[in-house]
């Protein structure tokens, strides 16, 4: 039996939890500190066709990201799990130039080629897109997609480890390399993957390596509101704020992108408030709805905005991912999945050169 440890139970961690633990011959611990987890605190849209990013690996990484969904719940339905965390209803795009929307159509139209999953596009008018979000103003036309998901990324962590039956450690580790692995309190692990998001510095600076990684805050906060949404499409305006409704009357107004800020973790009222002042007049009905609670939580982004993942250099054993962003939804599960095939030596679809961690993290010389 070899031993692995997987140090973050984010979005990253326990994907390649869920896919390592189908391996009789691993066993898998999970460590988690619970605190500023960015998957706790993130949107939720898995809508990535619509970015003009140049970075042709990032967005490959993100299409196929966005398609993997569609392996994850069928894997996860094998396992007995439920599939309340995903939805595919759709997402609008709103453009405070809507002359910019038919170009964003066209663009659609070329990678609906090489990803069919966008679905349906359409530019709609104000009384089509009510029928399908009723109560929207505040423009002419939006852009339509039918394929875009929304996905309660806290749930899904939460599905993803109740199907592995994986050890699970809430506590901060320390890792201490020794002749047969890794030492993490009392245990010896063979090989160890850290999906520690903005904190892989701080775990890895012990061991002499400096990371190329920023703590970006998040904050999002929840309403209830007196109808179901399951079935409206997610709203992206122009901005920072997004609207992500869910079953149940939940909706999601978020999320803020707070550089320069460390780990903080407190709740900024105001900013709140200014996001949800951006979102009335597009959404009147939000003045109405009762806050349910608020979210926080640290994004990890590095230097060219570029995530990564692989073996760490010079540490035989032990692999990383980071820098995934404010896409971390989108593009964390697929690297969860790669980072389990990487441990085993298996196929990849994903190439790590084109995500290279020797970019981000270098260990420091000595004097």
């Amino acid at each position: 039996m070899k031993k692995v440890a997987i140090i973050g139970a984010g979005i990253v961690g326990a994907t390649a939890a869920y896919y390592l633990s189908k391996e009789a011959y691993l066993e898998i611990t999970v460590f988690d500190h619970g605190q500023g987890q960015a998957t706790k605190a993130a949107a939720g849209i898995i809508s990535p066709w619509f970015s003009k990013r140049r970075n042709k690996a990032w967005y490959k990484m993100a299409r196929l990201g966005a398609d993997f969904y569609v392996d994850l719940l069928a894997d996860l339905e094998k396992s007995g799990q439920e599939i309340d965390f995903y939805q595919r209803s759709g997402v609008f795009l709103l453009k405070k130039d809507e002359s910019k929307l038919e170009e964003l159509y066209q663009l659609a139209l070329q990678r609906r080629e090489e990803s069919p999953l966008i679905g349906q596009i359409a530019i709609l008018d104000q009384a089509s897109a009510n029928e399908l979000f009723p109560g929207l103003h505040g423009f002419d036309r939006l852009l339509y997609a039918s394929g875009g998901a929304r996905v309660d990324g806290h749930l899904l962590v939460t599905r993803l480890l109740e199907a592995s039956h994986v050890k699970l450690v809430k506590e901060k580790v320390r890792l201490t390399p020794v002749s047969s692995g890794y030492q993490i309190g009392e245990e010896v692990f063979e090989q160890v993957i850290l999906a520690t998001g903005a904190w892989l510095g701080h775990i890895l600076e012990s061991l002499g390596y400096e990371v190329d990684i920023r703590p970006q805050k998040g904050q999002l906060r929840d309403y209830q509101i007196s109808k179901d949404l399951a079935s409206h499409p997610v709203i992206m305006p122009e901005g920072e704020w997004d609207l992500i409704p869910f079953a149940g009357g939940k909706l999601s107004l978020g999320a803020t992108h707070e550089n320069d800020m460390g780990f903080d973790l407190t709740v900024d009222e105001t900013l709140l408030r200014q996001m949800e002042d951006a979102a009335l007049p597009y959404y009147p009905a939000l003045a109405e709805a009762t806050t349910r609670g608020d979210r926080v939580g640290i994004r990890a982004y590095t230097s060219d905005f570029s995530p990564f993942f692989g073996q760490i250099p010079g540490l035989a054993g032990i692999y990383a991912a980071s820098g995934l962003g404010s896409s971390g939804l989108t593009t964390g599960p697929i690297i969860g999945y790669h980072l389990a095939q990487l441990i085993q030596d298996k196929e990849l679809t994903l190439d790590p050169i084109n995500y290279p961690i020797v970019n981000y993290v270098k260990r420091v010389k000595s004097e």
